[in-house]
């Protein structure tokens, strides 16, 4: 049982996240996870310019992801930062693609998910995540979320990300916070939550 997570991180928050994701997707018996990157549609200089080519370096050996990998997933959980309450252009430009497997409904019935980060605690995390449900359940998707379950969402003793959408960071205007313990639990517990999920319905 095969469950993909896509992301595309600019810093590293993301990519923080997913790897999360993917230790709470192992969890699961018989479940494997499989890390894919976003492809990138800036140029080199623009990445230099902001700072963020040494990272982009770092996960160059990730694979991009591509269509056959979505086909192939019996669950995907996606993982995006948020660019003015909406999923980032490069998350965008990637499920706009996406049109051959909607004409032949490749994605129908799979589980689909998503994860997301913001720059401060109320930059759009909810709002990314809802809109970015509307693509799965136009592609036939079953949507799961991040339930209540997980109690570190309902934590006031620090400043935290996580919503029944879905988990979630905060990055700090500059990048300068990476996801912190909770925000890792609660990503790990998307990734457990919905390879159970997609067991049960591959079963």
């Amino acid at each position: 049982m095969k469950v993909l997570i896509a992301f595309y991180s600019t810093f590293g928050h993301i990519y923080e996240m997913a790897k999360a994701v993917a230790e709470g997707v192992k969890e699961v018996p018989g479940a494997e996870a499989i890390l894919r990157r976003i492809p990138e549609t800036l140029k080199p200089e623009i990445l230099e310019k902001m700072g963020a080519a040494g990272f982009q370096s770092s996960i160059a050996h990730i694979s991009e992801a591509t269509h056959a990998d979505l086909e192939g997933a019996d669950a995907i959980i996606f993982g995006t930062p948020t660019r003015f309450g909406n999923m980032i252009g490069q998350m965008r430009l990637f499920l706009d693609s996406t049109g051959p497997l909607w004409v032949k409904g490749a994605l129908v019935g799979k589980l689909g998910s998503v994860f997301t980060s913001t720059a401060t605690q109320h930059g759009g995390q909810e709002s990314t995540i809802l809109s970015f449900h509307t693509t799965l359940l136009h592609h036939g998707m079953v949507v799961a979320g991040l339930p209540y379950a997980f109690q570190g969402q309902t934590r006031i003793d620090e400043i935290t990300g996580g919503s029944p959408y879905g988990a979630s960071t905060i990055a700090g205007g500059s990048g300068e916070r990476m996801p912190s313990a909770n925000e890792l639990d609660g990503a790990r517990y998307q990734g457990r939550y919905v390879a159970g999920l997609a067991a049960r319905l591959v079963s």
